[in-house]
């Protein structure tokens, strides 16, 4: 299932997030997981963030906790961090952070913030709806555009350095619905399952 689901990330960490990112991705991905994001802060003196979710994009606290049960052990063994930490597992959210061709395909019509690593359209930073996304990166429909600026823009993936939805009631009410529709798949899923288990026992 892993290696059907692979799917590189677009926007990837640097440094001791990079190191860390690397060594539990495959981890993640055993166990049906996807790494969304790796970030070490000094909250609460120092906390190391993992964002993950399921390949269908839902996350409950106990994905999070066999996460974080699956990650634990290798973090102890190769001890990347040369202090205490905590450790804090969690879903994406609703205004998600956009790290992979499929975000942008699966949100599109939805508000996004990013920025670039070189200027597009003489800027770095745009916020607008994601109106088209294809395998080489995304239009936008930007916000508050000034007199004489492009309504639209066209921002390669190979540009991105950071995007996130905006939350909106709009983006709240479809990513409930999507959530809903997900765990009624999995619902009936576990309900074939165990039909095919009862089979067996006859």
């Amino acid at each position: 299932m892993a290696d059907k689901a692979r799917e590189e990330r677009l926007i990837v960490e640097t440094g001791i997030d990079k190191k860390i990112a690397d060594m539990i991705e495959p981890v993640l991905e055993d166990i049906g997981f996807k790494l969304v994001r790796v970030r070490l802060s000094g909250q609460n003196g120092l906390t190391l963030q993992i964002m993950a979710e399921r390949f269908d994009g839902t996350m409950t606290v106990e994905d999070c906790e066999e996460v974080s049960q699956a990650v634990s052990p290798v973090l102890d063994v190769e001890d990347p961090i040369d202090r205490a930490y905590h450790l804090e597992v969690s879903s994406p959210g609703i205004d998600r952070p956009m790290v992979r061709k499929s975000d942008f395909y699966r949100w599109k019509g939805h508000l996004l913030k990013c920025e670039t690593s070189v200027l597009v359209n003489e800027r770095k930073r745009f916020r607008g709806r994601i109106v088209e996304a294809d395998v080489d990166g995304i239009t936008l429909l930007r916000d508050g555009v000034a007199y004489g600026e492009p309504a639209e823009v066209t921002i390669p993936f190979t540009a991105l350095s950071d995007a996130k939805l905006v939350l909106t009631d709009e983006l709240i009410r479809e990513a409930l619905r999507a959530d809903k529709l997900a765990k009624q798949k999995a619902a009936n899923e576990n309900d074939d399952e165990e039909d095919v288990a009862d089979g067996d026992d006859n």
